[in-house]
């Protein structure tokens, strides 16, 4: 088989990069491990930016997130038994969308496959070989079929367990790793939301947010030590604990069924460069921020926009600078998105070991969070994704 992109993993980055390329012409064939129920069906962040929002609906697969996202301009912080409200709209112009991943995921197979493009799921044996010269191969097992595919780049979009960033030699790489000493324990509720937007609780028993997917539906999270068991949160625990966090004496919530529930590890990662050759890394496979920003999703989208723009100019132009510029381009978002992500976490989070000067300290950064205007306009330049806007425009006219 011949294309001219060979794209390894149906997550966002990966359906994003390959509805753009369609878009302007540039071909691609679509590799996924995993199989399209599977795929459609986890669950991950659900908070867009507007930016991120703004590009599926200008590239005609937004319709349904229009319907069905709601959207948010701004959320409620609560701590000290206080609410207060951070109106980022008003700070800095910009809503954010919730609207979950796999539904984003959905919306873009839809498309792909309305095109009568290539994608394949349940790809198991993926191969990559050549990296290093002008025509990268992909050797896989299709329908039954060993293939090979002859390409002229590789994007690697299969996350951070995916095959293609392993087949970059290690002595190519640098990581650069931080574990976080805490986790999230999240579930999903047939419950109706207690607000119409989030809500992120500050409490001597750690963080909390409240969150929804729908009007019926809300999606809950509590942070719990990092080896904590699923089997030690009966709902009751659950839900006492959520009131706790999220209410502090003041009302209570909207309690269901819990219809999912799980444990994510909090971490921060990144592997550079994002290219090696003719491999172009994007999404997880390159990055892991932790949630408590909810920027993963939209770093995914945004390394895909740059990338389908490089390779569009490649193909229209012959002209390899954007691409030799890629990982540059995308690394200076990624790391403020770590530097911003992290700074949250700290902010939200109680630390083992936290005396009550470690707290105190935080609730004076609370208080001028809530208290400056100033501050409370670049906290929501940040957590809008207008930041990393500015940090791409200065990348693209070559600031260092």
């Amino acid at each position: 088989m011949r294309t001219r992109v060979v794209i390894v993993g149906a997550g966002p980055a990966g359906l994003v990069l390959a509805h753009l390329l369609r878009l302007e012409g540039v071909d691609s064939i679509v590799l996924e491990l995993r199989d399209r129920k599977y795929v459609e069906r986890r669950v991950r962040a659900g908070l867009l930016e507007q930016s991120t929002a703004d590009l599926l609906r200008a590239t005609g697969v937004g319709a349904r997130l229009d319907r069905e996202g709601q959207v948010h301009e701004g959320f409620e912080l609560r701590f000290g038994g206080e609410r207060h409200r951070i109106s980022t709209a008003e700070l800095c112009g910009r809503s954010v969308c919730v609207y979950g991943q796999q539904e984003v995921v959905k919306d873009l197979i839809r498309a792909r496959l309305e095109a009568e493009a290539p994608l394949h799921f349940g790809v198991d044996d993926i191969v990559l070989d050549g990296l290093t010269g002008d025509a990268p191969t992909v050797s896989c097992t299709l329908d039954g079929v060993p293939t090979t595919i002859q390409a002229d780049f590789v994007a690697g979009c299969d996350g951070f367990h995916g095959v293609t960033r392993r087949s970059v030699p290690r002595s190519e790489l640098s990581v650069f790793e931080k574990t976080y000493p805490f986790a999230w324990l999240g579930i999903l509720a047939a419950a109706p939301p207690a607000g119409e937007e989030l809500i992120y609780g500050i409490h001597d028993h750690g963080f909390a947010l409240h969150s929804m997917r729908s009007s019926q539906i809300s999606r809950l999270y509590l942070q719990v030590d990092p080896d904590e068991r699923l089997e030690a949160w009966p709902d009751d625990r659950v839900w006492a604990e959520l009131n706790d966090r999220l209410c502090q004496g003041q009302g209570k919530l909207n309690e269901g069924p819990v219809l999912e529930r799980s444990i994510t590890a909090m971490r921060g990662f990144v592997a550079e460069p994002m290219q090696y050759g003719r491999l172009f890394l994007a999404g997880d496979a390159a990055h892991i921020v932790p949630p408590t920003a909810a920027k993963g999703l939209n770093l995914a989208v945004a390394d895909a926009r740059i990338l389908a723009e490089a390779l569009a100019s490649w193909y229209a132009t012959g002209n390899r600078e954007s691409l030799d510029d890629y990982s540059r381009t995308s690394l200076r978002g990624v790391w403020q998105a770590q530097e911003f992500s992290a700074w949250m976490t700290w902010l939200l989070h109680r630390y083992p070991g936290d005396g009550a000067f470690e707290s105190r300290l935080r609730l004076a950064r609370l208080r001028q969070l809530v208290d400056s205007e100033a501050s409370a306009i670049s906290f929501a330049e940040h957590y809008a994704g207008v930041s990393r806007e500015f940090v791409r425009t200065a990348a693209g006219d070559g600031s260092r």
